[in-house]
């Protein structure tokens, strides 16, 4: 992509406005913690402590925004102490250009570094400077700033404590990641009705999984409907798509695939209805036409082999799920609950229930963010990046705006402070929109002050209203959020004795400075996604083959081996696969030509690697149970699967085809033993067939065929992901010869009956017949033997 059209897509995506749902309680809470603030300053303070304050319950209430599975009151206190800190510092070295430029630098490159630690720590400490920059114009003694930097933190205590008096939907931010997971497999098994190979996205479980993580005191708190329902959620999955996929035995059409669709149906709405239940705290309420599909006995008469314990799996799971997600409802709604749970109720494969996830307290958590912290001091590190330029640019546009004749040189820092991030698109995104939005915020609140000139009290509650408009429409998109801002600053600077037409001026002027710096440094100073999709496609490639062996060699050793390797490697292959999606999304937008990996390339191999994932969750789908029978080819395979993929993930990144030879060697050694012992055991076959049915042999031993088809599954999208890799064409398969028709017989004509001679006039005597020769008596046949029991007598030979 060229860099005018880099700029164009970034500006139209930074400038649209998305229809969000709202949170109005929320914003009037927010708004209301501010003004609370505001009238006890100016109450007991006067209006320049006023500002002060108003900026930490400004920001504090910002924080408690961000995406954040903690408690929001903790989110507040921490915004409201790091920028009290970071005040009274700010102010103790501003009256030395050189220490304060020092102490920027320090802080605003720690702040870059915070992104380690996540979105939520790298936007609130980016925050804490950027608004350093303005608080620490305020004060004007050492005592004074401390007073500042105490209605700061009084801002931050404020806002925690009316989270705490009145909440908002108590754990609702929990509730909403696992109804979306829950809502996210109800549409997978709608769509799977009509594609059974449909793609499902893992976001909302991994989204749900890092909602499920609490401190032991918030596991003693947590509602019932939040406890095991993520777990159960991430089991349904591979089932749904077990009990869909063809290639386990349902043909594409029939009676059996009709089945199937009810079942998926049924499945659906069963899932939507937990969704609604947890999302809203409401019981579930289940659809008579999905309980009776679920239960009616047709399945086990139309459904054998894998779809038929993918079915019963199904029923388990769907009960579980009810059972979890009913809550906390009155008698009677808990006995229909029950009622519907026992009713499609099967039994389930015994896995146990996994205690809750632990999160780290918050102290607790401190010695993680600064070993993530440390982890990123690496060359090539994107966040070193983004640190070492936020800092110069920081410093940069500070000694711009000191520079220039406009006074309150800290818009051009602060503008550049907020709008970078660590990625190209949305540092330009915000750039543009950082610039419209101040000046439709600025026009608009200098066209209300010269028409109403305000006093200190109607500019404190403007001040609050655009501030309230900031916290209701701040995820519709940035440019509103920008508009609000800026009038909200000019309304509170200006309650603060700040000049109206002189703010207006500068702050578009020295706004326009920053995000141009901004810009200007991720060119000078990049940090492309581009030249790094060949390495998130190794580590996704790596990911899925440990996911793919470690499925593999669960049947090797069944009783021995437990399934928390599985579970480590999906989770590892779907932060690789997300980690390739959102860097495949990023470079879309950069200007940067990657001559390693084409955009053909890219779909390919991420469609091939899809499929091996696939592959592996069919596999895991049916895993053995402890008493299984033990398949050693199955651990030879698995690790031919694990040193194959880590070989073949460093030849992506050295821009090579990976190859499968060690793979295809191990899965023919295996087919070639198995078609060997079959040959030997063709008779104890039989005569198993005669004992168990197809279910019951799949626990009991005859996982071997089905893990081997699996096998081979997995080296087909192996293949594939090189062929796409390569560029090359999937090698159509020939045709095969259609065979001639036999010629049918010819029935043989009926001998005509031959006529009788017409008697003579005259007949002349006959003479005598000689005597014919006896003939020879023919061989007695033997006896046929007698059919042993089991032997058919039907004319095609097969067993009636």
């Amino acid at each position: 992509m060229s860099w005018l059209r880099a700029l164009k897509e970034t500006a139209r995506s930074g400038l649209s406005i998305e229809r969000r749902r709202l949170e109005p309680l929320i914003a009037i809470r927010g708004a209301a913690g501010l003004a609370l603030v505001i009238g006890v300053s100016l109450a007991f303070f006067g209006p320049v402590v006023a500002a002060s304050s108003a900026f930490g319950a400004f920001q504090a209430a910002i924080a408690t925004f961000q995406r954040s599975w903690r408690p929001r009151p903790v989110l507040a206190l921490v915004s409201g102490a790091s920028l009290a800190v970071s005040t009274f510092l700010g102010y103790l070295t501003g009256s030395r250009l050189p220490l304060f430029l020092a102490l920027l630098v320090l802080w605003t490159f720690v702040a870059g570094l915070a992104w380690a630690a996540g979105p939520t720590a790298g936007i609130i400490a980016a925050s804490n400077v950027a608004i350093m920059l303005v608080t620490v114009t305020l004060p004007t003694s050492v005592a004074n700033s401390a007073v500042h930097a105490v209605m700061i933190l009084f801002g931050g205590i404020v806002q925690a404590a009316l989270i705490v008096l009145f909440p908002v939907r108590r754990w609702g931010a929990q509730r909403d990641a696992l109804a979306d997971a829950l809502a996210a497999e109800a549409d997978y098994a709608r769509r799977l009705r009509h594609d059974p190979l449909a793609p499902f996205d893992p976001v909302p479980l991994m989204t749900a999984r890092s909602a499920a993580a609490v401190t032991p005191r918030q596991a003693r708190r947590r509602p019932p409907e939040l406890r095991g329902s993520r777990r159960i959620a991430e089991r349904i999955r591979p089932v749904l798509a077990s009990l869909a996929d063809p290639s386990l035995g349902v043909p594409d059409e029939g009676p059996e695939r009709e089945r199937v669709r009810e079942l998926l149906a049924a499945a659906g709405s069963v899932l939507d209805s937990a969704a609604r239940a947890i999302r809203h705290g409401d019981p579930v309420e289940l659809a008579p036409s999905a309980v009776a599909a679920l239960k009616t006995p047709d399945t086990g008469t139309l459904l054998t082999g894998p779809p038929l314990r993918a079915a019963d799996r199904l029923g388990a799971l769907l009960s579980d799920v009810i059972e979890t997600a009913e809550g906390e409802g009155t008698k009677e709604q808990d006995a229909k609950a029950e009622e519907a749970a026992e009713a499609i109720k099967t039994p389930s494969d015994g896995t146990p229930p996994a205690p809750h996830r632990r999160r780290p307290t918050l102290l607790r958590l401190v010695p993680v963010v600064v070993k993530a912290m440390r982890a990123e001091l690496r060359p090539g590190s994107p966040i070193l990046r983004h640190a070492v330029r936020v800092s110069v640019v920081a410093a940069v546009g500070y000694l711009i705006g000191t520079a220039l004749p406009f006074g309150h040189g800290y818009w051009a820092p602060m503008a550049a402070v907020m709008v970078m991030r660590p990625e190209f698109s949305q540092t330009y995104e915000r750039s543009v929109a950082r610039f419209g939005g101040t000046i439709v915020g600025v026009s608009l609140a200098t066209a209300i002050v010269r028409t109403t000139h305000p006093g200190v009290t109607t500019a404190a509650v403007l001040s609050v209203f655009c501030a309230l408009l900031m916290y209701l429409l701040m995820r519709t998109g940035y440019v509103v959020g920008q508009a609000c801002v800026s009038a909200y600053v000019v309304f509170l600077l200006g309650m603060a004795g700040d000049s109206w037409s002189q703010t207006v001026l500068e702050r578009v002027v020295l706004t326009l400075a920053g995000g141009l710096l901004a810009m200007i440094s991720y060119a000078l100073y990049p940090a492309w996604e581009t030249p790094r999709l060949r390495g998130r496609l190794g580590d996704w490639l790596k990911a899925d083959g440990r996911y793919a062996a470690s499925v593999v060699d669960q049947y090797a050793e069944p009783a021995e081996r437990g399934h928390d390797d599985v579970r480590s490697a999906l989770l590892d292959t779907r932060e690789a696969r997300v980690a390739w999606q959102e860097a495949l999304a990023t470079a879309q937008y950069e200007p940067v030509r990657n001559r390693g990996l084409s955009r053909a390339a890219a779909d390919d191999t991420q469609h091939a690697l899809a499929q091996l994932g696939r592959a592996a969750m069919l596999l895991e789908a049916h895993l053995p149970g402890g008493g299984a029978t033990p398949v050693p080819d199955a651990a030879r395979l698995a690790e031919a699967l694990r040193r194959a993929t880590e070989r073949g993930a460093k030849a992506v990144r050295e821009r090579k085809v990976p190859d499968w030879t060690e793979v295809r060697e191990a899965l023919a050694e295996w087919d070639a033993r198995q078609r060997a012992d079959e040959a030997e055991r063709e008779a104890e076959r039989a005569d198993e067939a005669e004992r168990a049915d197809e279910g019951q042999r799949a626990d009991g031993g005859q996982a071997d065929p089905f893990v081997r088809e699996g096998a081979h599954l997995l080296l087909e999208a192996l293949e594939e992901f090189s062929r796409g890799l390569d560029g090359k064409p999937k090698p159509k398969p020939e045709p095969e010869p259609e065979p001639e028709p036999e010629p049918e017989p010819k029935p043989e004509p009926e001998p005509e009956p031959e006529p009788e001679p017409e008697p003579k006039p005259n007949p002349e005597p006959e003479p005598k017949p000689k005597p014919e020769p006896k003939p020879e008596p023919e061989p007695k046949p033997k006896p046929e033997p007698k059919p042993k029991p089991g032997a058919t007598d039907s004319p095609d030979g097969k067993a009636g």
